[in-house]
């Protein structure tokens, strides 16, 4: 949060509040009293979760209050299930509305009689043609309107059919109440607005005692003025009903009932809407009803309701939407925004355990008996985090880092995940291989001897050697002895649909002449993926409300609905890492293409004329053969190198483009600009930081947007090479790990890799590696 005279702020500072804060200094407005409206004919979603951010967070930021509303008056769409679930949601965000819930139904007599006020001072009229009528006789934005043969009733005629409106003399759209103000307005709103219409239906809070009802506009800004709101904040898709909020207000207020109450404004701003969902509430009734999702609070629904019961916690929500801000315009906010609010929020609250996901079983042959494996909840970076020194249980005790552990097994038979083991290994694959090892996280290496398949020729059992500690190995994986697994059930959800925008993308499409083509084609077939696995048996003495980062497969929760200690169910609230961009690549269909020159190079994909010239322009440069090879196959990458170069050494930028950034690029949501990355490459050129540190800022910096060489900054991160500065955290090290010193000294000398990790590990990757192995070899003798 932001600062305010000294104070936390929840929004930051935008063109609302400099409105707010010359109101103040100009003593408009004693006290700042906002708004938030929605209406109950859904669930809440994202979106409102943002609004309701910028409505609740101004007033705070400005000591004032914040009114929780409904806009409840639309009867037949309206429903108390809706309302009860808006209340709650607004609770769990953490929100704090006084005394009492508002209705704007609670004002429906104060608002019947500011509307015979109109109609008395011959500001409004009772209209009796047809809609489709009057939409004809409203004109056009290029000629004005013609005025209704009703336009012309007396006051006392009106008054008269208002009334017998109100009694239920007329059938629902007989007639309709309607402002007399501007039928050749270049704003169409002003073209004799509706303000009152027939509606026999029930209502779910004053059932049968209304049948007609107030318009959104005329509801709006009348019980803004009755509920002593100061400033009326909605998005921008009302800017031109705000000429008719101020028509009202220009001939209610001031007289009563709204005589001892301030003068409301509306402003607006941006609305946001969200990549790779729907946030219409008439699209998610259809999602619902329609059966595709299972219910208001599916998982993978952008309800409130759904992201509960996904795990998200509320102060994600909230760092969200603080994040999205306030702006002037719409726009669709990157789903891996909120992607990484979850991370965050979840990083230093959710303690590591270990769960199979795909199981495949593992027999190790040699384990002449089970052994005792103590894992850590945590990992270095959240224990140093800590303001206290203190870290959590999952049971919430605070303690010391070393009591917060847990004890595992390891047994003769064991689970890995499936894809952690292949019999025919691509190129730079880490993990288990025929005749290969792999090291079992904290618990020593093993070596595959064998593997078995069913018929259909899947792997289904693995014969291994234990080698112990001190085998070696490139990779680590996670891992349950059979002793310690408790099956359970795992719902793996992902973005809902296929494409960015899909109601966007349906539109196209129809415009192209495909019939009955909508959003729900690009449902995603894979948002959720159940699967049988285990999961480590410590979790039965955690609270149920536990979060857990599982490692390597991401953050999960029990289903707060369907999970029992005697059938677990866990929700993935998030991966661990944004994997979409990289696999919507390939999974695209590949391009035709171009013939091949005369002469391709030997072992290469061939390259066109033009390729080949930027081939050789940037071997020229200094730019590897492979790296070179890359950008002058792909445009993108090309054209995001073009810009940055001349700003940094051409080497040190390709490398970061090819490595690092090139799925965003490709798939169009990179969030790091040329003369960003440019600037983080000058510091790494000039020894200032280490690879690491460029590495980690970059993808910390593609999640947030920010400019990696000011997060840099910002986080005070630097290269330690400064051998005095090393020696005391090296010697500290040694002091952990006694054990491996003396195997190393023994002649384990490839545990060097390994105190060198662990170095990286204590400054969190800060630290130069050459001189830090330099220092450790001194050190060992």
């Amino acid at each position: 949060m932001r600062t305010l005279e000294g104070k936390p702020r929840y929004v930051a500072p935008n063109f609302i509040t400099e409105i707010i804060e010359e109101d103040l200094r100009a003593g408009r407005y004693q006290k700042i009293v906002t708004r938030f409206p929605p209406e109950p004919n859904g669930y809440a979603h994202l979106g409102h979760a943002i609004a309701s951010y910028i409505d609740f967070g101004i007033a705070l930021d400005y000591g004032g209050e914040c009114r929780l509303r409904m806009d409840d008056t639309n009867p037949e769409t309206e429903r108390a299930e809706y309302a009860e679930a808006l209340i709650a949601d607004m609770r769990w965000l953490g929100w704090d509305w006084g005394e009492r819930v508002r209705y704007a139904s609670d004002y429906f007599e104060e608002l019947y009689q500011m509307a015979e006020k109109l109609i008395l001072k011959g500001l409004a009229y009772v209209d009796s043609v047809s809609p489709e009528e009057m939409a004809r006789l409203r004109g056009t934005v290029d000629t004005p309107g013609t005025p209704s043969p009703y336009r012309e009733r007396s006051v006392e005629e009106n008054l008269d059919l208002f009334r017998r409106m109100r009694a239920g003399e007329f059938k629902n759209g007989e007639h309709v109440l309607r402002a007399k103000i501007d039928l050749s307005s270049p704003n169409m709103k002003l073209r004799d607005p509706v303000l009152y219409r027939i509606v026999h239906a029930e209502h779910y809070r004053t059932g049968k005692q209304w049948c007609i009802y107030p318009s959104y506009d005329f509801a709006q800004a009348t019980t803004d003025a009755l509920d002593g709101v100061t400033h009326s904040l909605c998005s921008l898709e009302f800017v031109d009903n705000r000429a008719i909020y101020d028509w009202l207000m220009d001939h209610l207020w001031g007289e009563p009932p709204l005589h001892n109450t301030p003068r409301p404004r509306q402003y607006e701003f941006g609305r946001r809407s969200l990549e790779y969902t729907v946030v219409s509430k008439r699209k998610l009734r259809k999602l619902v009803e329609g059966g595709y999702v299972r219910g208001w609070d599916d998982p993978r629904l952008p309800t409130l309701a759904g992201q509960r019961r996904r795990g998200v916690r509320p102060e994600a929500i909230r760092r969200f939407a603080a994040q999205v801000g306030v702006s002037r315009t719409n726009r669709t906010v990157d789903i891996a925004l909120l992607e990484a609010a979850i991370r965050d929020d979840l990083n230093h609250i959710a303690p590591r355990v270990m769960a199979v996901i795909r199981p495949l079983r593992v027999v190790l042959t040699n384990l002449e008996a089970p052994r005792s494996v103590s894992l850590p909840y945590w990992p270095p970076d959240v224990v140093q985090a800590s303001p206290d020194g203190l870290v959590p249980l999952p049971s919430g005790a605070r303690v010391q880092p070393e009591a917060a552990t847990r004890t595992l097994t390891l047994g003769p038979v064991l689970f890995i995940e499936q894809d952690d083991f292949s019999p025919n290994p691509p190129k730079g694959y880490k993990r288990l291989t025929p005749g290969g090892t792999v090291r079992l996280k904290r618990a020593g290496v093993i070596r595959c001897e064998a593997y078995r398949t069913n018929e259909q020729g899947e792997v289904v059992e693995l014969t291994c050697t234990y080698l112990g500690e001190e085998g070696q190995a490139a990779g680590v994986i996670h891992w349950l002895s059979q002793e310690d697994a408790l099956p359970a059930e795992f719902r793996l959800y992902d973005r809902l649909f296929t494409v960015p925008h899909p109601e966007a993308e349906a539109r196209e499409q129809e415009e192209e002449g495909e019939e009955d083509l909508e959003f729900l084609r690009f449902l995603n077939p894979q948002s959720l993926v159940v699967a049988h696995g285990y999961v480590e048996k410590s979790v039965l003495g955690d609270p149920p409300d536990t979060r857990y980062q599982f490692e390597r497969n991401g953050y999960f929760w029990q289903d707060p609905v369907d999970s029992s200690p005697g059938a677990l169910v866990f929700n993935r609230i998030v991966s661990l890492k944004d994997t979409w961009a990289r696999r919507m690549e390939a999974e695209k269909p590949t391009p035709a293409q171009s013939p091949p020159p005369p002469r391709p190079s030997p072992g290469a994909p061939s390259l066109d004329l033009e390729a080949e010239a930027r081939l050789q322009r940037y071997r020229t440069l200094g730019i590897p053969e492979a790296e070179a090879r890359v950008l002058a196959r792909e445009a993108r990458l090309a054209a995001f190198l073009e810009e940055a170069l001349g700003q940094a050494a051409a080497p040190g930028l390709a490398s970061l483009v090819v490595n690092e950034l090139a799925p965003a690029i490709r798939s169009g949501t990179c969030r790091v600009s040329p003369e960003g990355l440019a600037g983080l490459v000058r510091l790494l050129e000039s020894g200032q930081i280490s690879s690491r540190i460029a590495k980690d800022a970059l993808a910390e910096a593609q999640q947030t947007g920010e400019d990696p060489a000011a997060l840099i900054a910002r986080k005070g991160l630097r290269r330690l090479d400064d051998p005095a500065a090393l020696e005391p955290l090296i010697e500290g090290v040694l002091a952990k790990h006694p054990d491996k010193v003396r195997a190393y000294r023994a002649g384990k000398t490839g545990l060097l890799g390994f105190f060198v990790g662990q170095v990286m590990q204590e400054t969190q990757g800060q630290a130069d590696p050459e001189v830090a192995q330099a220092l450790l070899r001194q050190k060992l003798g």
